[in-house]
């Protein structure tokens, strides 16, 4: 593992050790805390977006489908990275401030990041005047991340650039066509799908 990806993670580890311990806690809440209230907000942005068009929806409803394509492929990445935890393979580092997940759960990319990333794009693109809001968020999960001593700095780093290029490519490649899907849908049946 690269020196300096090693020496940030112990400074960042360090730092978070020397936090009061209701940092600790919020930290960990946040972690899981961050994920559920991006998605509580992809679900708000297609309720309202049922009344901006076809388009609107179709883009709101693109978000879990772009995040749970970029999920799949950070799956695929980690078991063939088969990269190893930073709090069992860093030498020296203080202990990190949650569980260290068990061996063969690995750390590259890291999941949480990619999801936070994920979510966050498909909202801005659904809903661009909430970017203030979710990208700081997406951020902020991915940092926990190392904040807590359960991934190396470059995990999260490669998760949130994997979240937010299938976002995006998934939402330009694919708006058009749910488009018309949606469009389709609110002749048929599926209304409150799309229509308030």
């Amino acid at each position: 593992m690269d020196t300096v990806d090693n020496d940030l993670y112990r400074d960042v580890t360090e730092f978070a050790r020397s936090t009061p311990e209701w940092v600790h806690t919020l930290a960990e809440i946040g972690t899981e805390a961050g994920l559920l209230l991006l998605m509580a907000v992809a679900v708000a942005v297609w309720w309202r977006n049922r009344r901006t068009g076809a388009r609107g929806v179709a883009l709101a409803l693109l978000v879990p489908v772009t995040t749970a394509i970029a999920y799949g492929i950070s799956e695929i990445v980690k078991s063939m990275v088969d990269e190893e935890r930073p709090c069992r393979a860093v030498a020296g580092a203080v202990a990190s401030l949650a569980p260290c997940p068990p061996h063969g759960d690995w750390s590259f990319p890291s999941n949480h990041a990619t999801l936070a990333a994920a979510l966050a794009t498909g909202i801005v693109l659904a809903r661009r005047v909430l970017a203030w809001a979710v990208l700081p968020m997406a951020l902020l999960v991915a940092f926990s991340r190392v904040f807590l001593g359960v991934h190396y700095p470059h995990d999260v780093a490669v998760g949130l650039l994997l979240g937010v290029a299938v976002a995006l490519l998934g939402g330009l490649l694919l708006a058009r066509r749910a488009t018309s899907l949606v469009e389709r849908a609110g002749r048929g049946r599926l209304r409150v799908l799309v229509r308030a």
